[in-house]
């Protein structure tokens, strides 16, 4: 690859992730602040990227990759999701809130698979490249976070406004990526959900570890949803910065999954992943901004293990049960049950949670934090007790 063409494409990467960690990891407290939104109302905004998640691959796999240039329809995308969130700015109706944060989401989600197939395109060993570029995806989620922080702005609409005016310099930039023809092979609704990966149900072993990863992504939404405005309503400063020590987290453990994965086993790495769910909101239970807060850190450093040990392991097992053939499918179908249909529910029964744990304007958070600590353990006790493997995937 040319060194010009990897530095677009990791710029592109940085930007495509600065965006989306700009504007999601503070909108609870944005909307708890500045709209006077009640928790419904914002797991409601949080479950639209699920909504959208569950919709964008009959967009990129039946429209898109069909009649469009990758980068043209991502260039496009991106310049109307920068008219979207300046509009954010200026809206105080939470319902209002709700369905354009839902049309952005479909506008952004779609650039994701945009992004990466814009990559693949260049690649001649997308195996050792890919990841090179994928990293600048976690630098920018990172910069986001300590930018905000920084400047002061996690409460206010200047959020928005920065995440605007990077999906416009990333709209603009996008014209200038490397060509990515239309894919002309015909893709049916099928083809694209993924229903070509549902002979992996006949596996009594991946049903088990699918349904626990539909069901972990609930306390993972807790997590997206709560935690900025848990940490923000506990008078810790510069929560987005500190926040983003969960992606440092997340990129080093990274890092120890291929060596770990061949030495303990997916059951062992999955069993560690959601091990780690149980830890991290025991920490956020008991954690506070005096002696303990030590706990709040630990709680957040712990989403390398909580997501990589998880859903990295997760990725790779299915990756390995589907096999060469139907692997694009089986990754298909695991993102559309995880980050869509999971992700909903979560973000839903979230927003109910910190209601119902609300007193006037003050929220019990070690009871709140209890409910996706009690779901973990469920998830985990369901796994340790049904998941088998025959011989063990990944282990020597």
């Amino acid at each position: 690859m040319k060194p010009t063409v990897f530095a677009k494409l990791s710029v592109m990467m940085l930007l495509e992730y600065f965006i989306w960690s700009s504007w999601y990891v503070t909108m609870s407290t944005y909307m708890g602040v500045n709209l006077g939104s009640s928790g419904v109302q914002i797991g409601a905004a949080y479950s639209a990227l699920a909504i959208a998640t569950m919709i964008s691959p009959f967009f990129v796999g039946m429209v898109a990759d069909r009649y469009f240039s990758a980068q043209r329809i991502m260039g496009v995308l991106h310049i109307i999701g920068a008219v979207l969130l300046f509009f954010v700015t200026e809206i105080s109706d939470n319902t209002v809130f709700y369905w354009v944060i839902l049309f952005y989401s479909l506008l952004y989600m779609p650039t994701i698979a945009l992004s990466n197939s814009i990559a693949f395109h260049q690649m001649t060993d997308p195996g050792k490249q890919f990841p090179w570029i994928r990293v600048f995806g976690t630098v920018g989620w990172i910069v986001a976070g300590l930018l905000i922080s920084f400047i002061g702005i996690e409460k206010t609409s200047s959020t928005f406004v920065m995440a605007a005016v990077a999906s416009g310099l990333l709209g603009l930039f996008s014209f200038v990526l490397p060509d990515t023809p239309p894919n002309k092979s015909e893709t049916s609704a099928s083809k694209v959900l993924g229903t070509e990966a549902f002979v992996l149900f006949k596996n009594k072993a991946y049903v088990i570890f699918f349904i626990a990863a539909v069901l972990v992504c609930i306390p993972l939404s807790f997590y997206y949803e709560l935690a900025n405005r848990f940490l923000n309503e506990l008078g810790v400063e510069n929560a987005a910065g500190k926040m983003t020590m969960g992606q440092v987290s997340e990129a080093l453990f990274i890092l120890a999954i291929p060596f770990l994965f061949k030495r303990i086993g997916v059951k062992n790495m999955l069993l560690l992943g959601m091990t780690a769910w149980i830890l991290r909101y025991i920490c956020f239970a008991f954690g506070d901004t005096g002696s303990d807060v030590w706990m709040l850190y630990a709680g957040i450093i712990l989403h390398g293990i909580c997501y990589d040990f998880f859903f990295v392991t997760g990725y790779m097992y299915t990756e390995m049960k589907a096999g060469e053939k139907i692997k694009n499918a089986a990754q298909g179908l695991f993102t559309f049950a995880t980050y869509g249909l999971g992700m909903f529910i979560g973000t839903w029964l979230s927003g109910f949670v910190a209601d119902f744990y609300k007193s006037g304007d003050v929220h019990d958070w070690t009871r709140i934090w209890y409910v996706p600590a009690y779901i973990a353990v469920g998830v985990l006790v369901y796994f340790i007790f049904f998941f088998r493997e025959k011989r063990e995937i990944g282990q020597a």
